[in-house]
């Protein structure tokens, strides 16, 4: 991947202590009790050309699928991201398998290896493939060959990361990474300062400070907002508040896979809103009645406005630029 995610884990530091080896399926029997060789398919998978796609842990490895363990033994081989870390993952797991790299680099051989390989299993570093991955087009390729892709229910970074938060989560918009820079970043940071409903975003530890600062920039410093890193992991961590105290707590070296999210608009930021624009319209009607910038803003301020906002809507209103003075009246000479 092209960027570091939440939907990456690090297998040589992943906490193995929940695997229940015990387990049906986890101990190479297929849940029957008998020996199941690590390659053979239990009866259940269906026959002929398939794509899966077959979420990986997040952090702990015991959160692997029983399923998912079924659909890698059926697989003819397995692609992925990063060969070493998938097969680390699979060694873990007792399975043997070939491994194909299929990353942001490499998807455009996807066809071939789709011909090479008609039952293929698809993981990404960790997580779900195909959220903020390249698994889509894996997907888009199956589908123009009329192969059937299946998606297994499985780990994901954000479901989790949006359930701790405690902020509403019957409507929320997943932005994924946030661009670096540029009008696009401040495009999506104003949508994410407009909507409604909750946004979760992934960043890495080395932009989180400057992300949430820009954040609260956007959205105000006062907006509720909750950041989740190393997701599943021993040193989990999930920190609450407004997004100027994040950015506080966080503003020093961070590690860990990062998950932000940040609540909707209130109904109190809508209000406030709506009254700014009353607020305006009637600035513009008083400048049009031939006030200056001064009276305007004593009159806003009257009306329960700060002096700042009243003397900001008092200049947009008149047209006038901050620092400009009004043309000085006349001199009257005395004989």
């Amino acid at each position: 991947m092209t960027e570091p995610h939440p939907d990456q884990a690090d297998t040589s530091q992943m906490d193995t202590n929940q695997v229940d080896t015990d387990l049906p399926g986890a101990d190479d029997t297929g849940g029957t009790g008998a020996p199941l060789p690590l390659d053979a398919a239990p009866l259940d998978i269906p026959d002929g050309a398939r794509v899966w796609l077959v979420p990986t842990p997040v952090g702990n490895l015991g959160d692997i699928t029983l399923r998912a363990l079924e659909v890698l033994r059926a697989a003819d081989a397995v692609a992925c991201e990063d060969t070493r870390r998938t097969g680390a993952l699979l060694t873990h797991l007792g399975i043997r398998k070939p491994l194909v790299r299929l990353d942001a680099h490499t998807m455009r051989r996807a066809p071939q290896v789709l011909e090479r390989h008609p039952r293929l299993a698809y993981v990404s570093d960790a997580g779900t493939p195909g959220i903020s991955d390249p698994g889509a087009e894996l997907v888009q390729a199956a589908v123009a060959a009329d192969i059937p892709v299946e998606v297994l229910p499985g780990a994901t970074a954000f479901v989790p990361a949006l359930v701790l938060s405690g902020l509403p989560g019957g409507r929320f918009t997943f932005e994924g990474f946030l661009p670096r820079s540029g009008r696009e970043r401040k495009e999506r940071l104003s949508a994410v300062a407009a909507r409604a409903e909750t946004s979760v975003l992934y960043e890495s530890p080395h932009r989180l400070h400057a992300t949430l600062l820009d954040l609260a920039q956007a959205c105000g410093e006062a907006r509720a907002a909750s950041v989740t890193r190393e997701l599943s992991k021993r040193f989990e961590e999930t920190a609450r508040g407004t997004l100027s105290e994040l950015a506080a707590h966080f503003s020093g070296a961070v590690r860990g896979e990062i998950a932000v999210v940040v609540a909707g608009r209130s109904d109190a930021e809508v209000a406030a809103e709506a009254a700014q624009v009353d607020h305006l319209g009637q600035a513009q009607a008083w400048a049009a009645q031939g006030l200056g910038v001064r009276d305007i803003r004593e009159l806003l301020v009257s009306q329960g406005l700060r002096k700042n906002d009243a003397y900001t809507l008092a200049l947009q209103a008149t047209g006038t630029h901050a620092g400009s003075r009004p043309p000085a009246a006349p001199e009257t000479r005395l004989p």
